[in-house]
């Protein structure tokens, strides 16, 4: 059975992740695992965002008939064009 021979590309030279030094693996692996979370907090954070808009146009839609109430005390600005 033939050797696994896994491509690595650094700066657009190829590189086999099997001859690299342990200490070269290990950068590699910390590489992708960032790439992973920062894919992942981009989703997460995409979601939040559209989340957000949603409940901010929710609340415009409501505060078009405003019922009275207590004053808020410090004002909290909304933008819906977000």
């Amino acid at each position: 059975m033939a050797e696994k021979k896994t491509p690595i590309f650094v700066d657009g030279t190829e590189y086999i992740y099997e001859e690299m030094s342990p200490k070269q693996q290990a950068l590699v692996n910390h590489v992708a695992d960032l790439d992973r979370k920062i894919s992942n907090m981009q989703f997460n954070l995409d979601q939040l965002n559209i989340g957000r808009q949603a409940f901010a146009n929710l609340l415009a839609e409501e505060m078009k008939a405003p019922v009275e109430g207590e004053i808020v005390q410090q004002p909290l600005n909304i933008d819906t064009q977000q």
